[in-house]
């Protein structure tokens, strides 16, 4: 009689355990034979996000760093985020990391003001900011560190992977054609992600956008346009003030050498192909935002607005209702002087913007909230960085503030904490043999000026505190987008609720991933 040998004696149960203890790479090796297959897809049957950050000062080690952290466990990647510090060759970081990955992976690679992640040695949660310019000279520099003695040059990454079953993900560009640099092409960017959209999903619009923006072009245009096409469910977020390379899932569509990125959209569409029946859940995308910025003063209207260029506007203002012209520099020297002395914060014009989108052959009217930073006054003029401002346009004068900025990282822990409740109470009434629904994923895009008091992880406290464990990763930046349903982005202003804000400044904007399991999942 032939005796069984090897693993045909071992049950299913104990070759789980071993297979789910492997690294990515040796579990993709094991998922390939057939005998093992079904028990790979059982492992790996849910979403996944893996993340790490390394401070390590050389870049070939970092990148590896991270790797080897985010790889030690099973995980299929989806897409993949790094953002590095500026002290970095962001080419050379582009080409490590796509080179350790699959041909097929969407990948983006950002230069950042800091970034927030699990130190890849030590698990432990850091938020780091950098406040060295990209002019620096690395060879004249000494090597400053923090209380933990890491470096504080900005050289650093954050990684983040993603197995997303369910989801269609890629990385789509808006470019600018460098022949006619002023012209981006806007539009095509809307139609390339609809088109990606509709290829692979039932739904019009995509679950989730993860938007990356040049810093050198204005992304308010852009995000009202994104606005107008956009399902209302369709979550955005991102950093409006990057610098980044990309790479599609399809090669054929990465030879951009004749035009300039502007931004890049990371697109997650839902999968039409999806099978209910092979028990492949909903992911869900939920954002909320803890803003830094407090309005103050009057309703102002906008009477002659005059561009300088794209660079800045300059502007003159009355009270909304009069006809008198007001004084803008003795305006803003007044309002310098109620600060007694103390550092002046970054002052804004929130301006309520009604405007006509026409994306292809549709049009559309939305109100949106956009602000402008205030650089100056001259005379009766206001100077205002960026254009876009028409006469008529309502604004109102805002500054950052640090106790509004703690006060609403307050507000967004309980927005986070609502979110948990709501999901232990949809657990309580699925039936015991279904999995509950789970958040498995975080990403935090975070003001580099949000003030002192933000230097100690307070910018993550509200979702480390409700979701401790699960995978968070972050980004500092100047310009944060935050576009979600009307219920889980507030407004900066009660009085702004019918005009949504998608670009925010000293704020923090905050993206869950939640999981929905089948009710086929056992």
């Amino acid at each position: 009689m032939k005796r069984a040998s090897g693993f045909s004696l071992v049950s299913e149960d104990v070759i789980e355990n071993i297979l789910s203890r492997l690294p990515a790479l040796s579990f993709a090796s094991a998922a390939c034979v057939s005998k093992w297959n079904k028990v790979c897809g059982r492992i790996l049957s849910r979403p996944k996000v893996a993340s790490a950050l390394s401070l390590n000062p050389s870049l070939h080690d970092a990148v590896n760093e991270v790797f080897e952290k985010v790889l030690s466990e099973p995980i299929s990647p989806h897409f993949a985020i790094a953002c590095i510090g500026k002290q970095f060759s962001l080419e050379v970081a582009h080409q490590l990391i796509t080179q350790k990955l699959g041909s097929k992976v969407p990948v983006i690679t950002n230069a950042a003001s800091g970034i927030i992640g699990a130190d890849a040695r030590s698990d432990e949660l850091r938020e780091i900011r950098w406040e060295s310019s990209d002019d620096d000279d690395d060879d004249d520099q000494d090597d400053e560190t923090d209380s933990q003695g890491d470096s504080l040059l900005d050289k650093g990454i954050v990684l983040v992977v993603g197995f997303v079953p369910g989801l269609k993900v890629d990385a789509i560009p808006l470019l600018r054609p460098k022949t006619v640099p002023q012209i981006a092409l806007v539009d095509k960017f809307l139609m390339d992600i609809s088109s990606f959209t509709v290829s692979v999903s039932d739904c019009l619009s995509p679950a989730g956008i993860i938007l990356f923006g040049d810093g050198n072009i204005d992304m308010k245009p852009i995000l009202a346009k994104m606005d107008c096409a956009m399902n209302e469910e369709t979550v955005i977020v991102g950093d409006a003030t990057g610098c980044f390379l990309c790479r599609r899932a399809d090669d054929s569509q990465n030879d951009h050498a004749d035009t300039n990125l502007d931004a890049v959209a990371l697109v997650f569409a839902r999968d039409k192909h999806k099978s209910d029946g092979a028990g492949i859940g909903e992911i869900q995308f939920h954002a909320t935002l803890s803003t830094g910025v407090m309005p103050f003063g009057p309703q102002l209207q906008a009477v002659c607005v005059i561009a300088k260029d794209t660079e800045c506007s300059w502007l003159t203002a009355r009270l909304q209702g009069q006809y008198e012209i007001l004084d803008g520099e003795g305006l803003l020297g007044d309002i310098s002087d109620q600060f007694n002395g103390e550092e002046s914060p970054d002052l804004y014009i929130g301006v309520v913007q009604q405007r006509e989108c026409c994306i292809g052959t549709e049009s559309s009217s939305r109100a949106s909230l956009a602000f402008y930073e205030v650089l100056g006054g001259d005379k009766e003029f206001f100077i205002i960085n960026g254009v876009g401002i028409k006469p008529g346009d309502s604004f109102l004068f805002y500054h950052s503030d640090s106790d509004t900025a703690s006060s609403s990282c307050g507000d967004a822990y309980r927005n986070l904490a609502n979110l948990k409740e709501e999901s232990k109470r949809k657990n309580c009434l699925r039936p015991r043999n279904v999995e509950e629904e789970e958040v498995f994923g975080g990403l935090i895009f975070s003001c580099v000026h949000r003030g002192e008091s933000f230097h100690h992880n307070a910018d993550s406290f509200p979702f480390r505190e409700n979701f401790p464990g699960v995978p968070l990763a972050g980004v500092f930046c100047s310009g944060e987008i935050g576009r979600g349903s009307s219920s889980s982005i507030s407004q900066e202003d009660d009085e702004e609720n019918s005009a949504r804000c998608c670009l925010h400044y000293h704020s923090t904007v905050y993206l869950v991933m939640s999981y929905v399991p089948a009710t086929s999942e056992r």
